[in-house]
């Protein structure tokens, strides 16, 4: 069995044969981020959990809506986490990619104000985290010198390790320095479609060497297609290919590969297994 550990369901009209697709490639079960277009629609995941038992949900205010992390939907979202069906906080970090994104304060003032939440519901977070590196000029003069991944690490000591709770770097794209912070600070790394990109090297070596015990796949379906369909719509069944590609990074199976991930994705969600 697979777990599909971050996918956006609600981006899909054609539900039933995403899911059946997923039960055929092996993937049982799946993370839903609840994130929606925007707070308003947060609580679509946990919507979908409620009504699939082979689906689990998570609730948060992405950082490209930062400005909305108003006290009514903090609020919202204090109410969605206590549902047991909302197993992690998330999306949530900080993303200084996208040039009409929120101001880094208004993104940092949002993050902070997600952990608090997490941390009162006892809940795990999953994180994104998207530098400036390769945004458009205008982008990076608006952002840098400040660097996300810098920034998000500083914020993560300061507001969520003393909580002693774990967290998943989703999509995880950083360097070895990054990893090895996220592994220290109690995160997972999980790794999506572009593991599977030729460019994609730094990642390839953390996916080969990273603790097997700290180790997750997704899809972050419907985007990051993995390799030999990009340029498809992406959708959980595909989370056995990356598994595949994960499994020959790392010179084993991808049964030996379902087996670990799905034991960690229970590890890190422990309610998750009684479910």
């Amino acid at each position: 069995m697979l777990i599909d550990s971050h996918c956006h369901l609600d981006d899909y009209e054609n539900l039933s044969e995403i899911l059946a697709n997923a039960h055929a490639s092996g993937v049982d079960k799946l993370l839903a981020i609840g994130i929606g277009s925007g707070p308003a629609d947060m609580h679509v995941a946990l919507d979908l959990a409620n009504q699939h038992p082979e689906i689990f949900a998570t609730a948060g205010i992405h950082p490209q809506e930062a400005h909305q992390a108003t006290p009514e939907n903090l609020a919202k979202l204090e109410k969605l986490a206590a549902d047991p069906r909302c197993i992690a906080i998330g999306e949530i970090g900080l993303d200084y990619y996208h040039l009409d994104n929120p101001d880094i304060p208004t993104q940092q003032a949002a993050f902070i104000a997600q952990l608090k939440v997490a941390a009162a519901a006892q809940k795990p977070i999953t994180i994104h985290c998207r530098t400036s590196e390769l945004a458009i000029p205008a982008a990076k003069a608006r952002y840098e010198p400040a660097d996300a991944w810098t920034d998000l690490l500083r914020l993560i000591a300061e507001h969520w390790t003393p909580t002693g709770l774990p967290g998943i770097m989703h999509c995880f794209s950083g360097n070895e320095a990054q990893a090895s912070a996220s592994l220290a600070a109690g995160f997972y790394l999980s790794f999506a479609g572009n593991l599977t990109y030729p460019k994609s090297t730094t990642i390839q070596a953390i996916a080969a060497s990273a603790p097997a015990d700290r180790i997750l796949v997704e899809t972050d379906a419907p985007f990051l297609t993995p390799i030999p369909l990009r340029g498809q719509q992406n959708q959980p069944a595909n989370t056995a290919l990356t598994a595949k590609f994960l499994a020959e990074l790392r010179g084993t199976t991808p049964e030996a590969i379902a087996h670990q991930t799905t034991s960690n994705f229970y590890t890190l969600f422990p309610t998750a297994s009684a479910a």
